[in-house]
């Protein structure tokens, strides 16, 4: 089952999307599907409270988000704690 969601959004902001899920051959509603997805299941967060950090501080976290996006410098998720255990010993030679 699913139920229809109606929120306003920047014209323009509109357009460069559905345009570059267009390029990706995707449907719009899969973009906004799939960030609520990932919203719900805690992999985004809303950065809605503005923070001051300097401009180094503002750099490093930039890189590191954009490396959580990308999936990069992660550890793999495990079913178990001895995989964990496992795995981490083997990172750590």
């Amino acid at each position: 089952m699913t139920s229809q969601v109606v929120f306003r959004l920047d014209t323009k902001l509109k357009e460069k999307a559905m345009k570059q899920a267009r390029q990706e051959g995707v449907p719009f509603s899969a973009v906004l599907q799939r960030f609520v997805k990932r919203y719900v299941k805690g992999d985004y967060y809303l950065d809605l409270v503005p923070t001051v950090f300097n401009e180094k501080t503002r750099r490093s976290l930039a890189k590191s988000l954009k490396e959580i996006d990308e999936g990069k410098g992660l550890s793999p998720t495990f079913t178990n704690v001895e995989d964990m255990i496992e795995y981490l010993h083997g990172y750590s030679k």
